[in-house]
């Protein structure tokens, strides 16, 4: 059997946009020899819709898509859609995520997911109810297990426990299919793209079943879907994988009784998949929120460094506008390095000191301030100012400000509220500084692109006389181990300083920084999300609390 994969860049809500891409998809697949055409989940919202569920008219606007796309299949192949339905019984959420069965120029059947995720970053039980049986569909004279997304993570070997109660896969299966679809909303995260076809592939080879897999490809907010839809065959060995972070429609011939020849699928290592998922991440929130520039500060350092390049290549260097701000305690390198990265980049770029605001605010505040001896109050002042001339030039421009802190930094409160963390967006704000250089070295590999003595140079605020990171953190490397420990594993204090060999006092000082903090991160921009743990709507920790995990 031919089946079409639709790997389309959607908007969330925009019901015409997205029914002419996904026309063109169906049109492309149909002229390719598609059988039967296989669309992500929520195709037609885009994924996460989130409170838009609420909205009566955005679920008919939906459906009404799901009425027009059937009509396709009156003189074309059959369609699986996911979209929005309503429930029908009296019973439980009032919508259901779902997919629509299309052919013959109409909808001939629904099913709905069973396994409803509700933790990190999901929360599909908040809008949805679940389903409690398990069928398999008819369609284009096949007899299919089909589910949605979550529904084949239900192996206990994936989470060390036994998840959920059931497994839709085994039940399907055990029916009489021919073979599995499934259709996801399944978000990047580092190492991801190596388990979820792992569990696509387990599922296969368990039931003896050859599985269709498509994903959702582009960037919502701060999520960013990587697409990589695939079809294994019955021994759980990859047929075809399709492009990663790019749109894609492909036919692949499937025979649901023996083997397919395998394809080795495309790998990508660790610092060209986060680069390439931040690139999709930044160019889809600035053109799916109307805009077309950016705009951020050049400090000479490696952060805002690694952040342009990623603008660059999002936007196209005539679309990136970086500004150096220097002050008395600049480096003379570290403007030099800023002017060498924007020559190197081909952005806009200009010079704009602000020593002299900086010394009308310390004028300014000299009868208050007066008899108290110079502080983090006077290196705020800076970055605040900073932040008022890039916010002022983003308004004139009209221009989104891209914010350059990396999650170590964003962690421990080393950022300024109102200063460096004024912007849209926060592009490597869950980039740990020790990944942030991996990143940079990475994209040297055939030419300097971002100046190597900014890679090498100790790192620095460069907010009072001869100051480094170091004065006020611990290395980088061990205050990213304690970080990850913290935020992705919630270990505490005691453990941390046990498992990693430090002295207890000063992985207690990191912990209480990164509780401390809470209150900044909540008034951050958008984090683009690219580990296991973000900062964002994926860590919900209370601000005024009194747990204590650091001792």
């Amino acid at each position: 059997m031919r089946i079409g994969l639709i790997q389309k860049n959607v908007v969330i809500g925009d019901f015409p946009g997205n029914m002419e891409r996904y026309r063109q998809g169906y049109v492309e697949a149909m002229e390719k020899g598609a059988e039967l055409v296989v669309f992500p989940e929520l195709a037609t919202t885009g994924y996460p819709p989130r409170d838009l569920l609420a909205l009566p008219d955005f679920i008919e606007a939906n459906l009404s898509m799901i009425e027009e796309m059937a009509a396709w299949t009156a003189s074309g192949p059959p369609m699986i859609v996911g979209y929005i339905a309503k429930n029908k019984d009296q019973v439980g959420n009032d919508l259901l995520n779902a997919a629509a069965i299309l052919e013959s120029g109409k909808q001939t059947g629904t099913i709905h997911k069973s396994l409803l995720p509700s933790y990190d970053v999901f929360d599909e039980d908040r809008y949805f109810e679940h389903c409690t049986e398990r069928t398999p569909i008819r369609i284009a004279g096949r007899t299919i297990g089909l589910t949605i997304c979550e529904d084949i993570w239900s192996s206990p070997e994936h989470w060390n426990r036994l998840r959920y109660p059931v497994d839709p896969s085994t039940e399907l299966a055990k029916q009489g299919i021919d073979f599995f679809i499934n259709i996801s909303a399944s978000p990047f995260t580092i190492g991801k793209s190596a388990i979820r076809r792992e569990v696509v592939s387990s599922k296969a080879r368990d039931h003896g079943l050859a599985t269709v897999y498509v994903n959702q490809v582009g960037a919502h907010d701060e999520l960013i879907f990587d697409g990589r839809s695939m079809v294994v065959d019955k021994d759980g060995k990859v047929i075809q994988q399709l492009a990663a972070f790019q749109e894609e429609v492909a036919v692949v011939s499937i025979n649901t009784n023996t083997p397919g020849a395998q394809e080795a699928p495309p790998q990508m290592c660790l610092e060209e998949e986060v680069y390439e998922a931040l690139v999709l991440g930044v160019r889809d929130y600035v053109h799916k929120s109307g805009f077309q520039s950016i705009c951020l500060g050049l400090s000479g350092g490696i952060d805002s460094a690694l952040t342009a390049a990623i603008a660059v290549d999002a936007l196209g260097p005539e679309h990136v506008f970086g500004v150096a701000m220097p002050t008395r305690y600049s480096s003379d390198h570290s403007v030099e390095d800023a002017e060498a990265l924007a020559r190197h980049l081909g952005c806009r770029y200009e010079l704009i000191p602000i020593d002299q605001t900086f010394q009308a605010f310390l004028d300014q505040m000299a009868p208050v301030f007066a008899g108290r001896d110079e502080d983090v109050t006077e290196e705020n002042l800076q970055a605040r100012t900073r932040g008022v001339t890039l916010m002022a030039i983003s308004n004139k421009e009209g221009s989104l400000l891209l914010t350059t802190g990396n999650k170590s930094e964003m962690a421990v409160g080393y950022c300024t509220m109102y200063g460096d963390m004024c912007g849209a967006l926060a592009v490597i704000a869950d980039v740990p500084k020790t990944l942030v250089y991996k990143v940079s070295k990475w994209i040297n590999r055939e030419q300097e692109r971002i100046p190597w003595r900014t890679i090498e140079k100790p790192p620095s605020a460069e907010l009072r006389p001869d100051q480094l990171d170091e004065d006020s953190l611990p290395p980088y490397p061990v205050l990213d181990a304690i970080i990850e420990k913290v935020v992705e594993y919630g270990f505490s204090g005691d453990r941390i300083a046990q498992e990693l060999d430090l002295e207890p006092g000063e992985v207690y000082r990191i912990v209480r920084l990164i509780h401390q903090n809470e209150y900044k991160r909540k008034q951050a921009p958008p984090v683009l999300k690219v580990t296991t743990k973000a900062f964002g709507v994926g860590r919900r920790m209370p601000i005024v609390m009194r747990h204590r995990s650091w001792s």
